[in-house]
């Protein structure tokens, strides 16, 4: 097996990977096995047809998809893993060049490689200078938000429906005289003025009582996710079942007493204003590191592949998958409520991804300018960090990492990242 790498531009690569011939026969072997029991020929049983006598009768060509698909993973990543000086940041893209039973096996991967950085200032990087301070205005807006957390809900009876109002509403969506899919549902809680419906839906309801029939005419934007719907005119029926608002508690000791651990509204608003301080100086320490980080990134070059974007993209997106699915929410129902579809998503990912990889590589240039290191004890003590968080024993956390180089290198990196943006924003200077 051999790989020959040639550099093309943007820190883009073809890897040219040839795997030999014994390796072919063998994969297509396993293509037969995989498939013999689908294959039917006259005079056989399903599953006992030589493989010989499929290859007459259909061409050897008909194992080869198979065969290169088991072929193509296992060399890759032997290849990749074996050329120390190659760092791949994407997926491969790969073709089929050479694919025939006694023959060598050839197949290129088109890949983005690890640009170089070109770094710029980044000690003595000047920011302006974060306040941190704590207004009335945002003791006011905390209480506030509190005050809301803790309202009651209640059907009210005498007076239509205003905005901030949830109106309880069965509907059905009409093209035309055809009701379409997914147009439809009953007694669903809608709260007015929270845009999570089409635009232009809520606000006709406004104004309407419980227990009114109401016409509402919509457009379906032209971007909307559901192809046979976008850009057009829509009527849905709607009945409004309940009308429900919000009643706010009063601003007052009792409310204190019951939001906290506090008897008087005094002692309450000074325990907000603590507790916002303290959000706050974490805040500053956020924008600041980012801020220095940008101020190190615009002083410095380097050509950032699309296809390395576009994989960091990708991972993004299943994150924010996960994160979705923990809470009770699959990714194609938020696309539904959003209007989205996968290739708009990922794209909108796509400047977050390109932040994230620039910070990456600027603060690994740092870590190489510096020389940072880790020593055994940081590295021990990231461990006992690592488990707490997990709520794990830390030798139980060791174990699991074992002898996985990889994973230990990984935690190694991230502290060394760490180190640096300690040192970046340590030696920075506030405007």
């Amino acid at each position: 097996m051999s790989m020959q790498v040639e550099k093309l531009e943007k820190n883009m690569a073809k890897l040219t990977i040839e795997v030999g011939a014994d390796k072919v026969n063998d994969a297509i072997k396993k293509a037969y096995d995989k498939n013999k029991g689908k294959m039917s020929v006259p005079g056989f049983r399903k599953g006992k047809v030589p493989q010989a006598m499929i290859e007459k009768m259909y061409g050897p060509e008909v194992f080869y998809e198979d065969a290169a698909n088991f072929l193509i993973p296992d060399a890759y990543a032997e290849e990749v893993e074996a050329a120390k000086d190659l760092e791949v940041v994407s997926q491969p893209k790969i073709d089929v060049v050479q694919m025939e039973k006694g023959k060598n096996f050839i197949f290129t991967a088109e890949v983005a490689l690890k640009p170089p950085v070109d770094l710029g200032k980044y000690k003595g990087v000047k920011i302006e200078k974060i306040d941190t301070e704590v207004t009335d205005e945002d003791i006011d807006k905390e209480i506030k938000r509190e005050q809301e957390a803790n309202a009651r809900t209640i059907t009210v009876e005498d007076r239509p429906v205003k905005d901030g109002d949830t109106a309880v509403i069965d509907f059905e969506g009409f093209i035309g005289d055809e009701a379409f899919e997914g147009g439809k549902g009953e007694n669903y809680p809608l709260v007015i003025g929270s845009g999570s419906f089409i635009p232009g839906f809520e606000e006709q309801l406004i104004g309407k009582n419980s227990g009114d029939d109401v016409d509402v005419k919509v457009t379906f934007p032209e971007d909307y996710n559901a192809k046979d719907l976008a850009g057009k005119e829509a009527l849905f029926k709607v009945k409004i079942n309940e009308i429900k608002e919000k009643e706010l508690p009063e601003l007052d000791d009792e409310f204190a007493s019951e939001v906290s651990e506090f008897d008087t509204m005094a002692e309450y608003r000074e325990d907000v204003k603590k507790n916002l301080a303290e959000k706050k100086e974490k805040e500053a320490k956020d924008k600041k590191e980012d801020a220095v980080i940008e101020a190190i990134i615009k002083d410095s070059k380097m050509d950032i592949p699309d296809a390395m974007i576009e994989t960091q993209a990708r991972t993004m997106v299943n994150d924010y998958a996960r994160r979705l699915q923990s809470q009770g929410l699959s990714l194609e129902q938020y696309f539904m409520f959003t209007g989205l579809d996968m290739d708009k998503f990922t794209e909108q990912m796509k400047e977050g991804a390109r932040k994230r990889i620039e910070s990456r590589l600027i603060l690994e240039a740092v870590v190489k300018a510096e020389n940072f290191e880790v020593t055994d004890e940081e590295y021990e003590k990231e461990l006992e960090r690592i488990a707490e968080e997990s709520k794990m024993e830390v030798d139980k956390l060791k174990e699991y990492i074992g002898d996985d180089e990889y994973g230990r290198n990984q935690i190694i990196d991230d502290l060394k990242i760490q180190k640096a943006v300690d040192f970046v924003v340590d030696n920075a200077k506030e405007k």
